[in-house]
């Protein structure tokens, strides 16, 4: 099933394809104009608004929580009836650490609150509370899709993995526009879009 756009794709693959390029330009503008300084860093508030920003120009229901129930791999996500709560306590939750800021992305992640592009918007998420709070972001170049994958869908049970994978791989480079762009690219490789690059768009 070919989800419902503002383009009027019905082919999954064109759909794929329009989505990949728009918000990928979308992502380039957001580092860009300097709009990514008015996220409210940590909140779903803040995360509401890239997502917005990456694929209003796709999905009506850019930036909105979703109205249906989702899993993948066989994991469900937070069912509907919990979901408002579930947002409201993630935004409670401390970020001064490493571990904590780790901690409430792999709760945004249970909590799964769009109905598409969830990955690629929370990671942008969890880089502005790494550079906000610790001065670091993730370089995406260092952390296999493979081993990135299997340790969040571990996550869920223990988190240990995914906080070594991504702090071999913290970098103090918070405001290289290179690394922002190329960390988009390997941040929709790991959901299987790699059609165009960001820079070339």
């Amino acid at each position: 099933m070919v989800l419902a756009n503002k383009l009027n794709i019905t082919d999954q693959v064109e759909l794929a394809k329009a989505e990949e390029k728009l918000s990928k330009q979308k992502a380039r503008q957001l580092f860009d104009s300097g709009d990514i300084a008015k996220v409210d860093v940590g909140t779903f508030a803040g995360l509401s608004f890239i997502h917005a920003y990456l694929f209003d120009d796709v999905y009506d229901f850019a930036g909105k929580i979703r109205t249906v129930n989702i899993a993948k791999g066989g994991f469900r996500f937070a069912p509907l009836m919990y979901l408002q709560t579930s947002l409201k306590h993630i935004d409670t939750l401390p970020q001064s650490n490493f571990d904590q800021i780790i901690e409430k992305y792999v709760e945004m992640n249970i909590a799964h609150p769009f109905r598409e592009g969830n990955g690629r918007a929370t990671r942008i998420w969890l880089d502005l509370m790494l550079k906000k709070e610790l001065k670091q972001i993730v370089d995406w170049n260092l952390v296999d899709k493979e081993d990135y994958l299997s340790a969040m869908q571990r996550s869920v049970v223990k988190d240990i993995e995914i906080k070594m994978l991504l702090k071999q791989a913290l970098t103090d480079k918070i405001n290289d526009r290179s690394l922002f762009i190329k960390g988009i690219d390997v941040s929709y490789f790991y959901e299987g879009y790699s059609q165009f690059k960001t820079e070339d768009l």
